[in-house]
């Protein structure tokens, strides 16, 4: 059963431009009747000092994949989806190629929601676990 309010095409999604996502590479490659999934590569953008995948990156990707579901629950022409909390539990080092994260409604209330988002390599492990709380906020009018 598909839970969007708001459809959006994936070339609506990965046609934003100059976003912190554009710049570390993420793109949505599916968007399924309940989830969203998208991809970020694990290079010179991405690393941490020691090579290793940035933890801060792997919850980038966590909160794009869930605000972008969230926001298409919601009415996108009455409300926003706004970040509220996120966290993250980062399981298994990465140091090349790309990681997979995919994005599935947890509850999905009138003025919160949350996302469970699990990022995964190439080999299908999980690298990252995170949960995102998101607030639905009246869209500020002009």
């Amino acid at each position: 059963m598909r839970i969007w309010k708001s459809e959006l095409s994936l070339d609506q999604v990965n046609g934003w431009h100059n976003t912190m996502v554009e710049h570390i590479g993420i793109v949505v490659t599916e968007i399924g009747d309940d989830y969203v999934r998208g991809t970020m590569p694990v290079d010179a953008r991405t690393h941490q000092p020691y090579g290793l995948l940035h933890g801060g990156a792997s919850v980038a990707l966590a909160e794009t994949l869930g605000s972008l579901g969230a926001m298409m629950c919601a009415d996108a022409k009455t409300h926003l989806a706004v970040g509220l909390d996120i966290n993250a539990n980062h399981l298994r080092g990465v140091t090349d190629g790309i990681v997979t994260g995919t994005a599935r409604a947890i509850h999905v209330g009138r003025t919160t929601q949350v996302w469970e988002i699990r990022i995964e390599d190439e080999r299908l492990r999980l690298v990252c676990i995170a949960r995102l709380t998101v607030a639905i906020v009246p869209r500020p009018t002009a």
